[in-house]
């Protein structure tokens, strides 16, 4: 399916907060602020499912409209084939799931009622969506005011944009609630979202123009978004992506599925509730490139149940924590040619716990870490505990690159990135560029060198004399003094006259103290 070009989107009625408060954060933010304002008292974990699928069918039922226009005025006789649309990859909506039907009745005290018939009758008619859709809109905890002014805020949306531009805008206001929620879930939001721009450095990293891609734990998509994004950017052609993965949370693969639908998106996305250890659905299939950011040292995984896998070909991992049993599903699941991008605790790096200091050895001895990224704190939503990026490689001495065995990239990310928050931090377009760019000058042998406190490609002999600890800054060292052209005279002189002050500060204070002290005593 052909993917939708960006747009500027022109913006809705909205209320007076959200428009103060949105000014200056864009047209995706002001819709979600002002959402978010309907919410009242419902919980972010539930209003989520609310809104995302009433913008997902706002999507579908804006594509299947445009080309209901189209072919009513082409042949009045075809608009109500189905096939029609099936051909071009657009859902059959039914004239009860759509959205002008819903629209017009958004005041009517039956919406919610309406909101599940549209969903069912859409299920109905298209298979790929069964099971995926929230049906419960008629809910009595569900405020049938608060729904259909809802209705009324997703129908601004795109108002005066047509076609592939409707889409467009759309897709990117379910993109941007995503993330949204996931910031007012804390950290149960981190379970089914990854950080937009940790994304970007994975895939920006890998480079996956073509070729087969797979997340064994896929939460709600990003990395497949982010993949196709890069591909359009870059001049790529979508149809040489095939798309696979695999999520064990029902709900977050329903999010998942709707996320790929909005995006036109083909992909086969299978759910299970054993996951990817205790059932691989795509147990003896290899792919191109993978993409993941598995639960945070999970030590729940029923390991002890694993115990004899064929895919630890570099050790068992221990019972107690998953970081060594994913990156070893990961490897096993990389074609001869493959290459990983995966995200870990930081503890990976350099855990000696339970074996996991002899199962990092043998995945350096056997030459399948390529490069290893320090990341800064406070990115994700779901926990404080510092993370890294751990890029795999099958066979480092392929033909699409320079010779790399006996060699990992080293890069100390930690200083990059810029609050937007008290509390969280994003990677900027020129961090992610910096860190990937390096990456490729590295892996191409095309100018790249080592820049102190930055980035070190350091051979095996010396990462064996650290015992095997991947920690970047281990290897990167202290970044080089800057330069100063002030004369020592001048600096000594101006910290002197500062340090004089500090002590006239301090005497004044001490002072002060003293005789507040004999006034309390007399």
């Amino acid at each position: 399916m052909a993917r939708p070009r960006k747009t500027d989107a022109a913006k809705p009625k909205l209320t007076k907060a959200a428009k103060v408060q949105g000014a200056k954060l864009g047209f995706e933010a002001e819709m979600f602020l002002a959402a978010d304002k309907l919410r009242k008292n419902l919980e972010p974990s539930d209003y989520k499912h609310v809104a995302l699928g009433l913008i997902f069918l706002r999507y579908i039922s804006t594509a299947f409209e445009a080309k209901h226009a189209e072919l009513l005025a082409e042949d009045p006789g075809l608009a109500e084939e189905k096939d029609e649309y099936l051909a071009e990859n657009i859902f059959w909506v039914p004239p009860a799931g759509r959205w002008s039907h819903l629209q017009a009745n958004a005041r009517q005290p039956t919406i919610g009622q309406l909101i599940d018939d549209a969903m069912t009758a859409i299920e109905a008619e298209n298979p790929s969506l069964k099971g995926v859709l929230p049906k419960d809109y008629n809910r009595p905890a569900l405020d049938k005011v608060m729904l259909g002014e809802l209705v009324d805020l997703i129908s601004g949306i795109a108002l005066h944009e047509v076609g592939e531009k409707a889409r467009d805008v759309l897709g990117r206001v379910y993109e941007y609630f995503l993330g949204g929620f996931a910031g007012s879930e804390g950290k149960r939001g981190g379970e089914f979202y990854t950080p937009r721009s940790v994304v970007r450095v994975l895939v920006e990293m890998l480079e996956p123009f073509k070729g087969r891609i797979y997340d064994p734990c896929c939460g709600s998509g990003g990395m497949f978004v982010q993949s196709e994004k890069f591909v359009e950017e870059h001049g790529g052609r979508i149809g040489d992506m095939a798309i696979y993965g695999q999520e064990s949370n029902y709900t977050t693969w329903r999010l998942a599925k709707m996320n790929l639908a909005v995006r036109g998106i083909d992909a086969e996305i299978r759910w299970n509730n054993e996951g990817s250890f205790h059932k691989d659905e795509l147990r003896d299939e290899k792919f191109d490139f993978i993409l993941a950011n598995p639960p945070f040292n999970i030590s729940d995984w029923g390991g002890e149940r694993l115990r004899e896998d064929a895919r630890w070909q570099y050790g068992v991992p221990p019972v107690g924590n998953a970081n060594y049993a994913w990156l070893q599903h990961i490897i096993w699941h990389l074609k001869p040619s493959g290459t990983a991008g995966v995200v870990l605790a930081n503890g990976s790096m350099s855990s000696a716990q339970s074996g996991e200091g002899e199962l990092r050895r043998a995945m350096v001895e056997g030459d399948v870490v390529d490069c290893m990224v320090a990341l800064p704190g406070q990115l994700f939503y779901s926990t404080q505990i510092p993370a890294c990026l751990w890029f795999l490689a099958r066979n480092k001495q392929n033909g699409r690159f320079r010779d790399r065995r006996g060699e990992i990239l080293f890069i100390d990310a930690r200083k990059l990135g810029h609050l937007v928050d008290r509390t969280r931090r994003e990677l900027s377009d020129e961090d992610v560029a910096k860190i990937a760019g390096t990456y490729h000058a590295w892996r191409e042998g095309k100018g790249y060198e080592d820049v102190p406190g930055f980035c070190r490609a350091a051979k095996l002999e010396e990462i064996a004399g650290h015992g095997f600890v991947l920690t970047p800054g281990r290897y990167v060292g202290a970044a080089d003094a800057e330069e100063d052209d002030v004369p020592f005279e001048e600096r000594f002189a101006a910290l002197k006259e500062k340090l004089e002050a500090q002590f006239a500060q301090a005497d004044d204070l001490t002072a002060s103290i003293r005789e507040r002290l004999r006034s309390v005593i007399v």
